[in-house]
């Protein structure tokens, strides 16, 4: 037993208070949805034409934009996969991964200057005689964008089961002089068939609780999915009957799509390699690099004009001017005060189950409810993905409206959805680092009694720093640039950054919205890349 019982006491009960806490949050707001209308009428306006319309058309784009997106990223990964020494590939690649870690919004702004009425393609299609060929509002805008944002992610995730490939596999190949066709469907399909199941899952799951991208590209009650409704049930038409009514069937959705997650097979490993240099034979034509670099290309443009258009329009923009408004800087204090809040709650939430979770591993207790405590501190960071945020800020929100002025508990409330919201990330990121750090150093500390606070101080944060600061800096990042619990509470007296871009697009101020979008998509930049920056920090300083 390396942990006193007194030590041992301590932290399971901290992991219990936050998994009471979790869960009494989510169950409060669910309760309250389900009380806040009766049983008849929520069954009444479940079956309402306009609801069965919003279901229709949510699971309609999101399937649309989870086949787009993973047919397109197909091609993009085989081409990276196939040539290694690309120009430009390894910044290409990581071009891939600046849609997520910028707020939608932005994201949103960048494809409307390329793809809106006004945008760059349009006016280079109008100059050419054609009339307006391309909407980025309704069903095209929003799968153009969920392409944006998802394509990339399941082009990185394909690339890496690729290059997990065993060197000899090539080697075979090209003993064989085996063409492009036959390695695709001996060689790159079987590995891409046993990922795609679990990437397409994860890009429906994402299209299917999109909120900010449906709300600002949407065309309408024509192109509203299921969370943008609720929003505008409660926002505009303040009927908390069907606000309801949708709020639980975003739940039973959600429920279902990660209930056929958790069916999916894991994907097969590739087998044993000796670690040979990778050698294709099939990117080496000339023919075979013009398509790929192509492909490649095509790809870094679709990516990379929305993104450079948001720096362009933003710098053109009277930054000065909005640097002096009283208005950004109060947005930008809430917004900062509300991120660093949620990301040290999600941070401190983390750690106690984690450490509850090892304590109970330590105990060793076969009985049924240590049991069911673990899979509970496992299972409680993954709540928001049953509960989204905006169901949860609809529940709180019909709970708090007979105290008064619900706009009066909305940073708390804010803060508190925020750090759900990245507590999957954060206990993620942190779980496996903890755990290999206390096999490491446990005995040792327990042997020369280091324990408490100096413990704490001398070896659990110095090795524990860089995945802590990780988690931290991309729960702040996500909670800065969140829009979804905010545009249900936001209002003149509590406005963040991106409420203000939003709004400042709304009312066609479209020079100030790109410049905050500008500052914004710099800071979250700035903190994600901050998390994989952190000083390197070694055990051996107490090992030695």
């Amino acid at each position: 037993m390396l942990l006193t019982k007194a030590e041992m006491r301590q932290v399971i009960l901290g992991g219990a208070v936050s998994l009471v806490g979790i869960a009494g949050f989510v169950g409060l707001a669910t309760f309250a949805l389900l009380l806040s209308s009766g049983a008849s009428s929520i069954l009444t306006a479940m079956f309402e034409p306009y609801i069965l319309r919003i279901l229709r058309f949510t699971l309609l784009q999101a399937l649309l934009s989870t086949v787009l997106s993973v047919v397109l990223a197909i091609p993009v990964a085989q081409a990276l996969a196939r040539q290694r020494h690309f120009p430009g590939r390894t910044w290409i690649i990581r071009l891939m991964a600046v849609p997520m870690g910028l707020p939608v919004l932005i994201g949103a702004l960048g494809l409307i200057r390329i793809w809106g009425r006004q945008g760059i393609l349009n006016s280079l299609l109008l100059e050419l005689g054609m009339a307006e060929p391309i909407s980025i509002y309704g069903l095209s805008g929003i799968l153009l964008a969920h392409v944006f944002f998802n394509m990339p992610l399941a082009c990185r995730l394909m690339l890496a089961a690729l290059e997990r490939v065993p060197a000899e596999y090539w080697l075979m190949a090209s003993g064989l002089g085996m063409r492009p066709g036959s390695i695709f469907r001996f060689i790159e399909w079987p590995v891409l068939r046993s990922v795609i199941p679990g990437i397409a899952g994860l890009i429906f799951m994402l299209c299917a609780t999109s909120f900010t991208l449906v709300l600002t590209l949407g065309g309408g009650p024509a192109a509203t999915t299921v969370e943008v409704a609720i929003y505008q049930s409660l926002r505009f038409d303040f009927d908390p009957g069907r606000a309801v009514a949708l709020s639980l069937l975003q739940i039973v959705l959600t429920a279902v799509i990660l209930g056929g997650l958790s069916l999916l097979p894991a994907p097969q490993d590739e087998g044993m390699t000796a670690g040979k240099a990778v050698r294709r034979p099939d990117g080496q034509l000339p023919a075979a690099r013009l398509a790929d670099g192509s492909v490649v290309m095509l790809a870094a443009l679709f990516l990379g004009l929305p993104l450079m258009s948001v720096v362009v329009a933003g710098l053109r923009s009277d930054l000065m001017k909005l640097l002096s408004e009283r208005i950004f800087w109060q947005s930008a204090a809430t917004s900062l005060a509300i991120s660093i809040s949620a990301a040290v709650l999600a941070l401190l939430v983390s750690m106690t189950l984690v450490s509850a979770r090892r304590a109970v591993l330590l105990r060793g207790s076969a009985a049924s409810g240590a049991r069911a405590f673990f899979a509970a501190a496992g299972g409680a960071s993954s709540l928001v993905l049953l509960v989204p945020p905006i169901v949860l800020a609809t529940g709180w929100f019909l709970a708090l409206t007979n105290f008064g002025d619900v706009s009066v508990f909305a940073p708390l409330l804010i803060v508190a959805i925020n750090a759900l919201m990245s507590l999957p990330f954060v206990m993620r990121v942190l779980e496996p680092a903890f755990i290999v750090h206390k096999r490491r150093t446990q005995k040792l500390a327990a042997s020369l009694g280091v324990t408490g606070w100096a413990r704490l101080r001398l070896v659990d944060m110095p090795a524990l720093f860089k995945p802590m600061l990780t988690a931290f800096s991309f729960a702040m990042a996500l909670s800065l640039g969140d829009l979804g619990a905010v545009a249900l509470f936001g209002s003149d007296s509590f406005v963040t950054l991106p409420w203000l871009v939003y709004s400042r697009m709304g009312s066609y101020r479209t020079n100030d919205a790109d410049g905050l979008a500008l500052i914004l998509g710099l800071v979250c930049l700035l903190l994600t890349i901050a998390g994989t920056m952190g000083p390197a920090r070694r055990e051996g300083a107490f090992h030695a």
